[in-house]
């Protein structure tokens, strides 16, 4: 079920901790807890993991095909490691317009602005990952060109929902083994909140992406949602530059057989 201004469980008002074991973090060696807000349960859960492997230069060469005469391409990321696991509120890179002109990679944390709904007797905003209906007036002011981005991955995950599934089993799309890049169709804005209330009020780049009905692969594992995913130069063109109309025509499922799943069971994905 979806909330009316199609914000993801993400942003609905009763909350589920996950902690993950250490193992999965070998450099931190801490128990990680990841407060993830929710409105039916764990299993109902949409993408709120994914994973981005490949280099700063695969990301900035994957987009020259994209580039048109002397547009500039500007690295903001400074060094930037792989990202096997990347949850709500993580920084991880996006590419976006630059404000000279041009486009820019750089990293922004992962949640847009809770609708007001959701945030009543909130103390946080803890953000929303995932959005569906455009249409409601929340996210419809991040429609244009100035917030569109696109935002780089290798996979990502959804929580098993077929029959006898174990319970919080993740399982991990690829557009294939070798994990080759691709984008979600992504909003960012800069805003001020309360993300944590040990870090108080901060002013912040946020973004989130688009879901849509899933294709033949993700239904069976998450029939209500799947991320909008492009794969072509042409695509990511016209999500970045075309207007508003045009653009959201590329809120569709991937076509079946792009997608297979290439890990379960796991916290993070290598590759």
């Amino acid at each position: 079920m979806m909330a009316s201004d199609g914000a993801s469980r993400c942003s609905a008002p009763h909350k589920t901790a996950y902690t993950l074991p250490a193992q999965a973090f070998p450099t931190a060696r801490v128990l990680v807890t990841f407060q993830i807000i929710l409105q039916l349960g764990p299993d109902q859960l949409m993408c709120n993991l994914y994973s981005q492997t490949k280099s700063q230069d695969a990301m900035r060469h994957v987009f020259d095909d994209m580039l048109i005469g002397d547009e500039a391409f500007e690295d903001l990321t400074g060094n930037l490691p792989a990202q096997t696991g990347i949850w709500p509120d993580y920084a991880a890179p996006i590419i976006r317009h630059r404000p000279q002109g041009g486009w820019q990679l750089s990293k922004t944390r992962w949640g847009m602005p809770t609708p007001e709904t959701f945030l009543k007797g909130k103390r946080t905003d803890s953000g929303v990952t995932n959005i569906r209906n455009v249409a409601s007036p929340h996210w419809r002011r991040w429609l244009g060109v100035e917030h569109r981005c696109l935002v780089p991955f290798t996979s990502f995950s959804e929580i098993d929902q077929r029959p006898g599934a174990p319970r919080n089993h993740p399982v991990w799309f690829a557009l294939g083994a070798e994990r080759p890049l691709a984008f979600f169709a992504g909003l960012r804005t800069e805003w001020t909140s309360v993300r944590k209330l040990k870090e108080g009020e901060v002013t912040a780049e946020l973004f989130g992406f688009l879901t849509c009905p899933p294709n033949a692969e993700v239904a069976p594992v998450h029939p209500k949602a799947m991320p909008v995913i492009l794969t072509k130069p042409a695509d990511w063109r016209q999500w970045l530059t075309a207007p508003t109309e045009e653009a959201l025509k590329l809120q569709r499922p991937l076509p079946d057989g792009m997608l297979q799943i290439v890990a379960e069971g796991e916290r993070t994905d290598a590759g």
